[in-house]
């Protein structure tokens, strides 16, 4: 069930800039809010963001079908098996990114990257292809959550060259997982948050909590290219959230813009302020009404049960029970009624390592199949 934008449970800017070397706009992106989970009751936001690959041969058309294909399915998704279904909604880009590049021949051969971040509650799960990148923000400190798919930045990874980010290299924007391959690609859902850990200790960091004040921030290599992980981080916190994309675009620009620019920013509200903590808290506290109330009903109960028990005093002035009293308008011989104490049982409410940008001068994007 889709939702506006203001409803989101996430604070939400973006922007995107063809950059200054009268390229066409090959990046796509799209935020979408909505409602999810069991009974379609638990707040969730998916970001997208596609850098169409091909120039000539239409990389802004498979970068669209991308963005338009995984978010429709996500958004209809009932968001309780997230990894299934990116997997499910990215394969299905795939397929049909590469049956429209078989049907006009002016655009065989295109392909675009693939980042998505899915806040459920708050929660992280990613999924990406190609070079564009996913950060967290989080208080002083700026982490690269997701690998860019290069022959560069593989060889690095493999100890054939010692250093993953030679932009001069001739392999340096060589594309090795991306959308509209002949074949399913692999998708990569290692999310790198602590130093030294493995393929597997990376996945296992899918479901992320998100913190107030964290900031997501999802880019093309149009940024990552030409401003720095520091100097990301720097301008982040000092903009407004709304100002910061556009901020960002500019320094790029600044620097040449020789490629499209995209920048998505997702902040996690502070405490008084954040959605979900009201949706958490809002359970919170029905349970402590409910608590409250069954206090008191106990309370009730125990006060009269005293009353009744309290001894009385008869016309004579001696004492006795309402158990004597009753006794004694029994008749001769009749049996006497067992005295019973109800039982009250009370319950209680339950409650990578940093890696720097990949430095390329000259943004030419080569496809190569794995």
């Amino acid at each position: 069930m889709m939702t506006n934008l203001n409803q989101a449970h996430l604070d939400i800017a973006a922007a995107s800039h063809p950059g200054l070397v009268g390229k066409n706009n090959e990046d796509r992106y799209s935020v979408s809010a909505f409602m999810t989970g069991f009974r379609g009751k638990v707040p969730a936001v998916f970001a997208i963001l596609c850098d169409g690959i091909g120039g000539h041969r239409a990389g802004e058309i498979a970068a669209q079908l991308g963005v338009t294909t995984v978010t429709e399915v996500i958004t209809a998704s009932d968001g309780l098996q997230p990894l299934e279904t990116l997997e499910n909604a990215i394969h299905r880009a795939n397929h049909a990114i590469f049956e429209a590049s078989l049907s006009v021949q002016g655009h065989r051969g295109m392909g675009t990257t693939c980042v998505c971040a899915w806040v459920i509650a708050d929660r992280l799960y990613t999924a990406n292809l190609g070079d564009s990148r996913i950060y967290l923000l989080r208080g002083e400190h700026i982490m690269q959550l997701t690998t860019d798919h290069t022959w560069l930045q593989e060889a690095y990874d493999a100890g054939i060259i010692s250093d993953a980010h030679g932009g001069e290299h001739p392999n340096a924007h060589v594309i090795r997982r991306y959308l509209g391959s002949a074949r399913a690609p692999q998708l990569d859902f290692r999310l790198w948050f602590f130093d030294g850990e493995s393929d597997a200790e990376a996945v296992e960091n899918q479901g992320l909590p998100l913190e107030a004040g964290d900031t997501l921030l999802l880019c093309s290599d149009g940024l990552t290219d030409l401003v720095s992980d520091h100097e990301i981080q720097r301008l982040v916190k000092s903009a407004p959230l709304d100002r910061a994309p556009g901020a960002l675009i500019d320094l790029a620009n600044a620097r040449g813009g020789h490629d499209n620019t995209t920048v998505v920013l997702l902040r996690v509200p502070g405490e008084q302020d954040q959605p979900a903590n009201r949706f958490r808290k809002g359970r919170i506290l029905r349970g402590c009404v409910a608590g409250l109330v069954l206090m008191g009903l106990l309370t009730l109960a125990i006060y009269f049960g005293l009353r009744w028990r309290a001894p009385r005093f008869d016309l004579h002035g001696s004492p006795t029970s309402v158990a004597t009293r009753v006794l004694s308008t029994q008749q001769p011989g009749t049996p006497s009624a067992a005295e019973t104490v109800p039982a009250v049982i009370e319950a209680s409410p339950s409650p990578g390592q940093e890696q720097g940008p990949t430095l390329t001068p000259w943004p030419t994007h080569t496809l190569q199949n794995e």
